[in-house]
């Protein structure tokens, strides 16, 4: 079974919602931007960036009583 996916911004292969540009999905400011993975590298650097600050996130600190329990 084949599917097919249609953009509401999409008008006659001009994207209504980029300033009238030739609809590019994934293209900066397209609804589907840092959203998805796709086949051209350049349009994943958005969501890279965004799992690389997921992962930079700190660890949550150690309580008081884990840290004494330690020193014992």
């Amino acid at each position: 079974m084949a599917g097919s996916w249609g953009c509401p911004h999409e008008i006659n292969g001009l994207c209504q919602k980029v300033n009238g540009l030739t609809c590019d999905p994934g293209m900066k400011d397209c609804v589907l931007y840092g959203r998805y993975i796709f086949a051209s590298s350049k349009k994943n650097e958005h969501i890279l960036q965004k799992q690389a600050r997921r992962n930079d996130v700190a660890a949550p600190p150690v309580s008081k009583a884990d840290n004494d329990a330690k020193e014992r």
